[in-house]
């Protein structure tokens, strides 16, 4: 009977209108976020036991490290695939096509009798984050009302950080068994919740319009709008209709390469800056510093809860105080917690207060990331293209984020073996005092504006004309 009651009032809801119907559709779409962030976490404690099972992972930084990023190699393919995808069959099916594929790779994972079964699930897996990573935050941005676009497209970025954190969960409960199979395997379970959840989903109002179904655009703007909806309807015709038969070439044009600057700018920094290195190898660091697997995990999801909470954070003000603050407070923060975390690991002996020092070093460094690069720079990709290559162009953006993302991952245990992790910490630290300095000259602020508005500027600054 209770299952029964919930379905009904969610039947109700999304039968019905306005910020209600658009916060669950958001939510729903925001799933995909809950995936990528499992999906990515779930390795940081699982490749502790994987050492135990093939000991060629446990011999050789490089296999260890290809283990960790075969999932980001499918992601950069994912997300060059996805935007196209999200342009031609609609961002409603592409999410639910990155549901089938994270169930496939997760199952692959937990059965997968060698490294190379193991490193083909996480390449799989891998092309269903890259999917995720593309369709989730352009679906949110294209459903979404713009006075709370922003809280709602970082609520992507929310998903993404629980997700982390319900992964770190998986892999305590799991750690004293060593069970690594089921913390991989877990992934099938939010596949499916996913799966079922966008069944009840509309497409965005944008791509109905851009693909000739004008009528079933308003119908979805009706839903999602409160008041009248014929300027925003007349201001995405506008934009298709000058936008028809472009091709993501058109990126290339002087009037848009400020935000093709822009978006594969923070996509290179989100991860150069380091966050990935900790997220995958938080429990392998934390270890090094004198604590023991399970206890590492433990400290671990702690480092997670701080990620959760300060993204609530930053969603609470990025509508507020706009995309350029939090990114400026977020990327010199992290710049200062970097340097003393390079200082902690260049002392001998670490153990006692240098370990604990460490861990709290570790968690301000995700809250200063948490509030800035982390929800921003999704936020922004989802932004400032313009309609007819939205999707190609943030697939581009994103598929760069995943090349960087597997870059550090491959090359972090290696980083650390050859220079040490003083070196590697004071390394990232660099680039995110180059992230401050690229942030503070280049990214413009889009809070408030609808994505035509958005557009419009771009043309302006160059004198482009209608």
């Amino acid at each position: 009977m209770p299952e029964r009651m919930s379905t009904t009032i969610v039947n109700d809801v999304l039968r019905g209108g306005g910020d209600r119907f658009v916060y669950l559709v958001s939510a729903m779409a925001a799933l995909n976020g809950l995936l990528f962030g499992f999906d990515t976490g779930i390795i940081s404690g699982a490749i502790l036991f994987i050492n135990d099972t093939f000991p060629a992972v446990e011999n050789s930084a490089l296999i260890e490290g290809i283990v960790v990023s075969g999932a980001m190699a499918g992601a950069a393919t994912g997300a060059a695939l996805g935007g196209r995808l999200a342009d031609r069959i609609g961002r409603r099916r592409l999410i639910m096509l990155s549901a089938v594929v994270f169930f496939l790779g997760s199952f692959l994972m937990a059965v997968a009798p060698t490294v190379e079964i193991l490193v083909a699930g996480r390449l799989i897996d891998g092309v269903a984050i890259g999917f995720a990573s593309v369709v989730g935050p352009l679906y949110i941005s294209e459903i979404a009302p713009p006075r709370i676009r922003g809280g709602l497209t970082s609520m992507h970025q929310l998903m993404v950080t629980i997700g982390i954190l319900s992964s770190y969960f998986v892999n305590y409960a799991f750690s004293g068994s060593g069970a690594w199979r089921w913390m991989l395997g877990a992934g099938m379970i939010p596949a499916v919740v996913l799966g079922i959840g966008v069944l009840k989903m509309p497409e965005s109002p944008r791509w109905l319009y851009s693909h000739g179904k004008p009528d079933r655009a308003r119908a979805v703007l009706r839903r999602t709008r409160q008041g009248d909806i014929e300027q925003e309807l007349g201001e995405i015709k506008e934009t298709v209709e000058r936008e028809s038969g472009t091709s993501l070439t058109k990126l290339l044009e002087p009037w848009l390469r400020p935000a093709l600057v822009v978006g594969v700018g923070l996509a290179i920094l989100q991860q150069i800056t380091g966050i990935n290195a900790v997220m995958y190898y938080a429990p392998t660091i934390l270890e090094s510093t004198g604590f023991g697997s399970a206890a590492s995990i433990l400290a671990t999801v702690g480092i997670g809860v701080v990620n959760v909470v300060m993204t609530v954070v930053a969603i609470a003000y990025i509508d507020r105080v706009g995309r350029r603050a939090l990114l400026l407070v977020g990327t010199a923060g992290m710049t200062v917690t970097l340097a003393i975390l390079g200082v902690i690991f260049y002392l001998p002996g670490l153990s006692g207060v240098l370990s604990i020092t460490a861990t709290v070093c570790l968690m301000l460094y995700i809250s200063f990331f948490a509030i800035g690069l982390g929800p921003v720079f999704w936020l922004l990709i989802s932004e400032i293209y313009p309609l007819a290559v939205r999707g190609s162009a943030e697939g581009v953006a994103t598929v760069t984020n995943w090349l960087a993302n597997l870059a550090v991952a491959l090359s972090f245990p290696i980083l650390t073996a050859n220079i040490g992790p003083s070196s590697t910490f004071w390394l990232f630290g660099v680039f995110s005092a180059v992230a401050f300095a690229f942030t503070f000259k280049l990214v413009p602020e889009t809070k408030g504006r609808t994505l035509e508005a958005i557009e419009n500027d771009l043309r302006e600054n160059v004198g482009v004309g209608d």
